[in-house]
């Protein structure tokens, strides 16, 4: 399914939850919070916690994300032991589960669930042939070639708009297929062996298998090197091309789109977003000229790719040691019932969520986080109006941005209809797969609509939260609204360290370097003047050239480019959160607790939420690929930076957390 380029883009009673407070015994108290306050806040904690087996990082996102899982499988255990529940999403989420929980069946069916897709892919005899097979698998969810579907036009963000994008690949980013460091290198060959292995488990012998996962390597290369890179994709513009379907077929004349889009089972449209016009060029031409049998075999894997989770288990492993051992340092498979509760919440999660909300989410919560929003809002707008280098006539653009948020907490108002798809005890894998498709065909009917603003990017249980600047919404699922991040009971001071500088670092994001060029109404257009356009470029290449300085691994720095929109998001998320903390501490007594000012309280809880280790693969390719910093440095990089921090713990010039004079900065 179609990616946005854009979107930054988180009572049963049985599982227990701890309380969003401090941990005492996560202090390192033998370092100074003036020389590193990551350690000093979670110091002990990093010392005595190994990263389980089964994952490639460990930490407050992942403690929490176990919690909701445990959660979910009660919820899916007892779905399922009703043979005939009352509600059709529990009878939904029952059947789910129970195709996914049977072993057995899968493990005999092997890839068999698949053959008619593999029988149409040995059929394909032309270029034609291969892009109307393209087409097929676009329909079921399978990333092959390039990407189609619809999104809210970049400049019309009321209306949904056809678009094509760059897409194809096996490997997580572009320049994996490029980098010519030793470890990439291996990494290739990694890939190609386990593309080999793959096609053998289907039926290939070990020649053909081999020279398969060569032609894989040089079409995928083909792809990449038309690809743009992730930091060019943050610009938006890079994305935006808006044109006729005639246009579209002038450029790429070889490419018979129209054929396409018939076979996909687009509804009827004049004009359409060519995102990435370089690549569809050039991939006429790879379509045209690659032979069949390699385009064939191509397809296949990824067909196979995209659902060998859920073959049976010489599949899943075989995924599983390049996916998880080999690019991210995972050294044990989550159980089964972990990989199906989790790929419920991918594939039905508004079925899911409905349970999970009724049994796990109070009232209270939603009303809490309501407020806490309302105080940041209130804290950026003061935040905006004493900005020195903006001028005041963005500075009003700027705050009808602020007052034009559309807030989402908890659970969408409007639950996803699911009555057009159906699910039952098996196959598993065809499960997904009509779950893929349904998401598919429910995003390519909206073509030419107006655009759904209550739908959701995330589902309800998610631990996480995003912006999406195309609705200039900022969105908090129930998944996140929880301790160590948010607890209802707890002091302001602590929220405010946790969930506020959630609140607040998606708030920035409208602000960030990609989401301050969208304007009230999600429309891509400078609403800037040019001189405070300049200084905000000024203060974002600060950030980019701190991020850059820093080491996570001896030969990888971090990308200040990539990450920037992350690190401006944490730097304002900070200051704005804070802020919020005052406002809510004005009429409250500001003693102590547990040793602590609220303003120590507040830095604390904000450190706690990135205490994570990572294994080395898996820092390697978040410093590859991922536009989020390590958590230490998501801790030490802003606060580094703020008067706050150092005058809450009394941090001296040249500590190593105070950024010399010259160096230190904000923008929101």
């Amino acid at each position: 399914m179609l990616k946005s380029y854009l979107k930054v883009i988180i009572a049963l009673g049985l599982i227990s939850v701890s309380r969003a407070s401090f941990v005492p015994e996560n202090f390192d108290t033998t370092v100074k919070p003036q020389d590193d306050f990551y350690r000093y806040a979670n110091g002990s904690w990093l010392k005595r916690t190994a990263i389980p087996p089964e994952y490639a990082r460990w930490g407050s996102f992942d403690e929490l994300m176990q919690r909701n899982i445990s959660n979910l499988k009660l919820l899916c255990e007892r779905a399922s032991a009703q043979d005939n529940s009352p509600s059709a999403i529990e009878h939904m989420v029952g059947d789910f589960y129970a195709s996914g929980m049977d072993e057995a069946a899968i493990n005999q069916s092997g890839a068999a669930a698949l053959n008619f897709e593999f029988t149409k892919i040995s059929a394909i005899a032309t270029p034609a042939d291969v892009l109307n097979e393209i087409a097929s698998l676009h329909k079921i969810g399978v990333n092959a070639g390039f990407e189609f579907g619809s999104e809210a036009d970049f400049k019309d963000s009321n209306h949904e708009l056809a678009q094509l994008a760059q897409g194809g690949l096996g490997l997580p980013d572009r320049d994996y297929y490029f980098r010519d460091d030793d470890k990439s290198k291996k990494l290739r060959e990694a890939y190609v062996k386990h593309v080999a292995k793959t096609l053998m488990l289907l039926g290939d012998s070990q020649t053909s298998a081999q020279t398969g996962s060569q032609a894989v390597m040089k079409l995928e290369t083909s792809l990449a090197q038309a690809s743009l890179s992730a930091v060019q994709l943050r610009n938006p513009y890079a994305s935006y091309h808006k044109m006729t379907v005639q246009k579209v077929e002038s450029l790429v004349p070889d490419l018979n789109l129209t054929s396409y889009f018939t076979s996909v089972r687009a509804p009827s449209f004049t004009d359409i977003n060519l995102a990435h016009p370089d690549f569809f060029k050039a991939f006429s031409v790879v379509l045209n000229t690659t032979p069949i049998s390699d385009w064939k075999t191509y397809l296949r894997w990824h067909l196979v790719h995209t659902y060998s989770p859920y073959l049976s288990e010489d599949y899943v492993r075989e995924n599983f040691s390049f996916y998880g051992v080999t690019l991210t340092g995972t050294k044990v498979m989550k159980p089964r019932w972990k990989r199906v509760v989790t790929t419920i919440d991918r594939s039905i999660g508004e079925a899911l969520g409905q349970l999970y909300v009724n049994a796990y989410f109070p009232a209270e919560s939603k009303e809490r986080a309501l407020k806490l929003v309302s105080n940041l809002r209130a804290a950026l707008g003061d935040k905006i109006g004493t900005l020195e280098w903006m001028d005041e006539a963005t500075k009003q653009k700027a705050r009808e941005k602020l007052n034009s948020f559309t807030v989402k907490i908890g659970y969408p108002d409007t639950w996803r209809d699911y009555s057009n798809l159906v699910i039952n005890r098996g196959p598993y894998v065809l499960n997904v797969l009509k779950a893929n498709a349904f998401e598919v065909r429910r995003n390519l009917i909206r073509i030419g609509k107006e655009v759904d603003k209550s739908e959701w990017g995330m589902s309800t249980p998610t631990v996480n939260a995003y912006y999406n600047p195309l609705q200039n919404e900022i969105v908090f699922p129930a998944g996140i609204l929880q301790p160590p991040f948010f607890d209802a009971k707890a002091d302001d001071a602590v929220n405010y360290g946790g969930i506020g500088a959630v609140i607040g670092h998606e708030m920035t994001h409208g602000f960030d370097d990609q989401g301050r060029q969208f304007d009230s109404h999600g429309n891509l257009t400078n609403w800037w003047s040019k001189e405070s356009e300049q200084k905000f470029k000024v203060r974002s290449a600060a950030i980019v050239d701190q991020f850059n300085g820093y080491f996570p691994i001896s030969d990888l720095h971090i990308n200040g480019q990539l990450t920037q929109g992350e690190n401006i998001a944490d730097l304002g998320g900070l200051k704005i959160a804070y802020a919020g903390l005052q406002k809510a501490l004005a009429d409250q007594s500001r003693d102590k607790i547990d040793g602590f000012t609220p303003e120590q309280r507040f830095f604390i809880s904000f450190a706690s939420v990135w205490a994570g280790k990572m294994t080395p693969e898996s820092l390697r390719l978040q410093l590859n690929t991922n536009p989020h910093s390590p958590g230490e440095f998501r801790t030490n990089g802003p606060l580094s930076n703020l008067d706050e921090f150092a005058q809450a713990f009394n941090v001296p010039e040249g500590a190593g957390m105070r950024r010399s004079a010259d160096k230190r900065f904000t923008i929101w």
